[in-house]
């Protein structure tokens, strides 16, 4: 492990910012791990995560998907769940399937519910909520627009969120994907981090950016932005 790592490092100079395709080509020719790696961006944020109008939390769907099909779950009733089965989901119900999971079923990689049913679902809370896998309206999980979600959640749609450090850490797809593929998701996800800037940072915003595959080194980026007052 440390004779690879310091191979991947070779070349490397931390002081200097590279340009996201730079960045990206580095990695592409150290990738030698035994398994697909993944292409990581992490982004230091210009936040105070306390504060309820600073958190930062959106959707975004890859140009190019992840690379890795999710398994998805829907809770909804009537129509919607005949919407649900028609787009694709891979497991869905109403009251049984709320029942199922509460009795410990778990073979889905992100639950999705319709509005109506949020009420009986609340009680998966304390089985969902640990692992992440709550419903949430600001993940674009609790909606009426079963049919979109679904096939969005399928092709690559992503989920990302500042930690407690005020750090956003993202997938851009598998390191098996063309260079070109790898850049665009990359910026994808960058540009919509950025566009959810809240009003109340001030300063810099998005301080540094790194980007890395799942057994690399990371790799500083450059990011063109404004500071605001």
């Amino acid at each position: 492990m440390g004779k690879r790592i310091d191979n991947v490092k070779k070349g490397l100079d931390l002081n200097k910012k590279y340009t996201l395709k730079e960045a990206v080509a580095m990695l592409k020719k150290t990738a030698n791990a035994k398994f697909d790696e993944t292409l990581e961006v992490h982004m230091k944020l210009g936040i105070d995560v306390k504060q309820s109008d600073q958190q930062v939390r959106s959707t975004v769907s890859l140009p190019h998907g992840t690379g890795k099909t999710k398994k998805v779950a829907v809770i909804a009733k009537g129509e919607k769940e005949k919407e649900a089965q028609a787009a694709g989901a891979d497991v869905y119900g109403g009251a049984d399937l709320i029942e199922k999971i509460f009795g410990g079923f778990m073979d889905f990689d992100i639950l999705v519910v319709t509005p109506d049913m949020m009420k009986d679902a609340s009680k998966l809370g304390k089985t969902l909520g640990p692992k992440g896998l709550m419903p949430n309206p600001k993940s674009g999980t609790v909606t009426f627009d079963v049919a979109k979600t679904v096939k969005e959640l399928k092709a690559g749609r992503i989920e990302f969120k500042a930690d407690p450090q005020g750090i956003v850490h993202a997938v851009a797809g598998k390191m098996s994907f063309s260079e070109e593929k790898l850049v665009e998701n990359a910026q994808t996800v960058i540009d919509a981090v950025l566009k959810v800037k809240p009003s109340s940072s001030k300063g810099v915003y998005m301080q540094s950016v790194f980007v890395a595959s799942t057994m690399g080194a990371g790799v500083p980026v450059i990011v063109e932005q404004k500071a605001s007052n």
